[in-house]
């Protein structure tokens, strides 16, 4: 039967496993400000003087947790851009940080490469609080300024798609509005076609999607495959965005999450504020994150918050590290693993072990083929089972009551067509 493939680009951001979101922007400096309580006012930009920004330090921070890739918001819902552009004033060219001639955007994909983590940028097109616009509209209604800030958006995403080379990701919050489809559309095809896009256009060939929430977590089951890609802001949760095996669309999920409780204002655990080391996220809440994206087929995107010395903060970074060592401690050691072609995978330990989770990984560049399969043990001369489920994808991972044995199998009970397994380990 005909299903889903992946792009070469969308198999090679599942391997990637963890990425990271940067969040630096104006009210960093002016905690107070809410673009969306304080329409008519933006904060002056010379507040914007990150004195010690160092974005070697960010990307160093983001591969100690195991982060292969980062996507750095660039403009947020304030306007304020982190590059100079050449579009208004409302940017670093006007703070005092650095005189006005530096280039965050730059100076980031420069640290990428350096730190060997595959540069993504996003830049918020629905809202633009310097250029009065919540939802992609002009608030005025006014449609000589409409046209306008659809032309400044093309202006800024050809800055940003043209000026610093090839992008891994790029992040659409919220999808592309209609009304700048087009223009979005042929500026993509032509400056980053083989970018993977977050809620990208329906045509663009490598998208990933929104699995409903901003907690870091994907429905099971969560097939790559689906017949939708979702547009809607990621403020609310949605149900219902687990797609479908038989869908004709390769589109994966990826899960975000601020590394930080969203319990205050607007903004939340994505920026910085003086005094919230406490709602820092537990290292067993970001753990079980990974097995709730990771291990169900998505992609993990982890908040990273700048402060404003321009610095992701000591707590942060120790958090970070702690996260990327206790993955490692998991999942680097498997007691035993295999690879192959079929319905049933049997492996051999070397001594019995008691065995607490399993991963399954398809080799998703044949599609997803797997329907249903059960992980069994043996015990006193017959398989019994461990754990069942359907979706495996490029990843799933399994946890189940300690199974004692030196003898474990995967079965694949349903299969849409001969299953390819990448890897099945147990741990």
């Amino acid at each position: 039967m005909s299903m889903a493939l992946p792009t070469p680009e969308q198999v090679a951001w599942a391997d990637c496993g963890v990425g990271v979101i940067i969040h630096l922007d104006i009210q960093v400096f002016e905690p107070e400000y809410d673009f969306r309580r304080s329409w008519g006012y933006t904060p002056d930009p010379r507040k914007f003087n990150p004195e010690k920004l160092d974005t070697d330090q960010w990307l160093e921070a983001a591969r100690s947790l195991g982060a292969r890739y980062a996507v750095l918001v660039a403009k947020h819902c304030s306007g304020f851009s982190l590059w100079p552009t050449g579009v208004h004033d409302y940017s670093v060219r006007s703070s005092r940080w650095r005189g006005g001639r530096g280039d965050i955007v730059r100076d980031f994909i420069a640290s990428c490469r350096r730190c060997g983590v595959l540069p993504g940028l996003y830049c918020s097109t629905g809202c633009n609080a310097f250029c009065d616009v919540d939802d992609v509209l002009v608030r005025s209604g006014d449609a000589a300024l409409q046209e306008r800030y659809n032309q400044i958006v093309y202006l800024q995403l050809d800055e940003l798609w043209g000026r610093y080379g090839e992008l891994f990701e790029i992040w659409f919050d919220g999808g592309v509005a209609p009304r700048l489809r087009d223009r979005v559309e042929g500026l993509l095809g032509r400056l980053q076609p083989r970018a993977v896009c977050f809620q990208g256009p329906r045509s663009h060939k490598s998208n990933l999607r929104w699995p409903g929430n901003e907690d870091g977590q994907a429905p099971y089951p969560c097939w790559a495959a689906t017949d939708e890609i979702t547009q809607e802001d990621g403020a609310a949760a949605m149900p219902g965005l687990g797609g479908n095996p038989d869908g004709s669309l390769w589109v994966p999920a990826e899960c975000d999450m601020p590394c930080r409780a969203q319990d205050r204002a607007f903004g939340g655990g994505w920026f910085w504020r003086r005094g919230e080391d406490e709602l820092l996220h537990p290292l067993d809440y970001m753990v079980e994150r990974y097995y709730r994206s990771v291990g169900r087929n998505g992609n993990l995107l982890i908040g990273m918050v700048i402060d404003d010395q321009g610095l992701v903060p000591a707590a942060d970074c120790a958090r970070f590290s702690e996260f990327g060592r206790e993955i490692a401690r998991r999942f680097s050691a498997p007691k035993a693993s295999c690879s192959g072609n079929g319905l049933v995978h049997e492996l051999a330990l070397e001594s019995p072990a008691a065995i607490t989770q399993a991963v399954i990984a398809e080799d998703i560049r044949l599609g997803e083929r797997v329907r249903e399969y059960s992980i069994e043990a043996w015990d006193r001369g017959a398989w019994r089972p461990a754990a069942r489920g359907s979706c495996v994808g490029h990843k799933r991972i399994e946890r189940f009551a300690p199974a004692a044995s030196d003898r474990f199998r995967l079965n694949i009970g349903r299969a849409a067509s001969a299953p390819a397994i990448r890897e099945f380990a147990v741990y």
